[in-house]
């Protein structure tokens, strides 16, 4: 959608490095009335069959140009939430629509779906012993090698999440192989044979450690939006095991639920302070 330039320097396997260069202020603005519009109608302020203010009123209330305004409104009709119609008010259809598997798994294919450049760079690879989560979560020995994959996300240029999956060694050894400017790791995986059939997600909110305030340019201790994700293949072997950590504003996640049938669980997770400090910064 909009150009960027990018430049990378790969010295060997683990240092890798794709620098891009971001896309003037007016670029973010759009996502962030995209972002309240969203809030606003999954918070039942704009009622389905409801029109949206003119965008005239709109681009007054988040004090931006009414062409802002008119991209902000084609990634909501992208999303399913408001009609298409040139010429007339919009009008909302109701909650976001349903997101495919491949969207939900893969950063790249939700970015592309909803008109966005999905970019980024591959901070380092590293291949080590597991830890005790992740020997769990991936069904492995103590000890068994694993290549941990530390990326950043971006959404049309902009840093948006910092990603570290965890791979057993057969996956994380194609990883390791893949050029730094492949774009979607997970689909040069199915090209090779591995496939991703099944993903259980839990989403919470964590702290920024060192790695996530240089990637993203934030405060050590930034509340971040976290989703962590098993994912396992036909067999029922785990394949990934990953962790993305978002800014807050960026992204936002919609669970629905009925009577009838029901996916989202609610459990306790106890407050444990960020690494390096003794609990989240004073306000």
């Amino acid at each position: 959608m909009f150009g960027q330039k990018a430049s990378r320097h790969s010295s060997g396997p683990g240092d890798m490095v794709q620098e891009e260069h971001g896309t003037p202020d007016r670029d973010l603005r759009y996502r962030r009335v995209a972002a309240e519009l969203r809030e606003a109608i999954i918070a039942g302020e704009y009622a389905a069959g409801a029109k949206l203010p003119p965008e005239g009123t709109l681009a007054e209330r988040y004090s931006v140009s009414r062409g802002t305004v008119r991209h902000a409104l084609a990634v909501l009709r992208t999303d399913g939430l408001v009609t298409s119609r040139r010429g007339t008010r919009r009008t909302v259809l109701g909650g976001p629509r349903a997101q495919s598997f491949s969207e939900l798994l893969s950063f790249t294919n939700w970015a592309r779906s909803t008109g966005e450049t999905p970019g980024g760079r591959v901070d380092r690879v590293v291949r080590r012993p597991a830890e005790p989560l992740d020997a769990e979560q991936l069904g492995l020995e103590a000890g068994a090698e694993v290549y941990l994959v530390l990326r950043l996300r971006t959404l049309s240029g902009e840093p948006v999440m910092v990603e570290r999956s965890i791979y057993p060694a057969s996956v994380g050894a194609l990883v390791a192989e893949l050029p730094p400017d492949t774009v979607s790791h997970t689909e040069a995986l199915v090209m090779q044979g591995v496939l991703f059939t099944d993903a259980d997600h839990t989403i919470d909110l964590t702290w920024a450690d060192a790695d996530d305030a240089r990637l993203l340019d934030c405060p050590v201790g930034q509340v971040l939006l976290r989703e962590r994700r098993r994912t396992t293949n036909p067999a029922g072997v785990p394949v990934e095991w990953s962790e993305d950590r978002y800014l807050p504003g960026t992204i936002a996640f919609t669970v629905h639920n009925s009577v009838a049938t029901s996916t989202l669980g609610r459990r306790h997770s106890p407050r444990t302070p960020p690494v390096g400090t003794d609990g989240p910064p004073a306000a």
